[in-house]
């Protein structure tokens, strides 16, 4: 895969393209049904995939106060995009002055003189350009002119939501199992592990500290899943706690900690790990005293155990 963050950096020999356009936050199962499409077209023709995408999310520069948490960091989206069935992913900048293009702008330097499109897909109720101006009409129009075909693809997963925001919807409540629904995989995030206040190794029950002040997490809580160190890490049954320690009383940052089942001899500082959520165990809850709080992880760890089907 090739990432490309500016036209200029597009090779000049790239050839028609098969060109699907979104934010993909979460590359959910409407996302991929997108490329999906996009991939049946390019393999019937002979040509790549190019993910056009944005980044920041547009909603953080437009209105910052009301952006959402992403589900999914750049790195993350792209490996994503390329599993779901794209060659490569041009990332659009966005700024206000983007914001600015018209819909016939954005078509004549991306998909015509950039990418040059053969088709371009998108989900039927894609919109761009300055308010939002353009639609799947629009774009179709500016394709007779322009020597490119367009497919608006129906999002409808049925009984089954596609939408970042009720991904989002889902992790706020707690439901992970809602989300993995409408993803097609368990929700995880990924990022570097660092030194937390070693309260769980003097416990007993030593933890990987991973940061997500910028992605969305689930409600607080203990839950089960998994972690792994994403360089050549497999999965390991996990469980985690998402919150803010409110037995001791709380750190600023709500935070991921996952503690690998039955192991303490694991030294992930300073890796790069996912940590993905199966199903929620019980609500955060601040504790009297030491012994009960020990008392309960022991039982977290019990039912994290049943609810991933492992074995004692």
């Amino acid at each position: 895969m090739r990432v490309w963050h500016s036209l200029d950096e597009v090779p000049s020999d790239l050839g028609r393209t098969v060109v699907v356009i979104g934010n993909f936050d979460g590359v959910h199962l409407g996302h991929q049904h997108v490329i999906g499409r996009a991939r049946e077209l390019a393999d019937a023709e002979g040509l790549r995939v190019v993910a056009v995408t944005f980044d920041p999310h547009p909603m953080a520069v437009l209105r910052p106060d009301h952006a959402p948490l992403t589900l999914t960091d750049l790195p993350t989206r792209c490996h994503l995009l390329l599993e779901a069935g794209a060659d490569d992913v041009f990332v659009i900048p966005f700024s206000r002055e983007i914001a600015d293009w018209t819909p016939a702008e954005f078509i004549d330097r991306v998909l015509v003189d950039g990418l040059h499109a053969r088709h371009v897909v998108v989900g039927a109720n894609f919109r761009f350009g300055n308010r939002a101006a353009g639609d799947v009409g629009t774009l179709v129009a500016a394709g007779e002119a322009g020597g490119f075909e367009v497919d608006g693809v129906a999002l409808d997963g049925g009984p089954q939501v596609w939408s970042s925001t009720y991904v989002r919807t889902c992790l706020t409540a707690g439901d992970v199992e809602g989300a993995a629904e409408a993803l097609g995989r368990p929700y995880g995030v990924i990022g570097e592990v660092i030194e937390g206040d070693r309260r769980g190794r003097e416990l007993g029950f030593p933890t990987a500290n991973v940061p997500v002040r910028e992605l969305a997490v689930p409600a607080d809580g203990v839950y089960a899943g998994w972690l792994r160190v994403l360089e050549d890490g497999e999965p390991q049954p996990a469980a985690i706690s998402v919150g803010t320690n409110p037995t001791f009383d709380g750190v600023r940052d709500r935070r991921v900690e996952a503690y690998v089942l039955d192991r303490t001899d694991l030294d992930l500082y300073g890796r790069r790990v996912e940590v993905s959520f199966v199903g929620r165990i019980r609500g955060m809850v601040k504790f009297d005293g030491i012994d009960e709080l020990v008392t309960t992880i022991r039982d977290d760890v019990d039912r994290t155990r049943a609810l991933l089907g492992l074995t004692t």
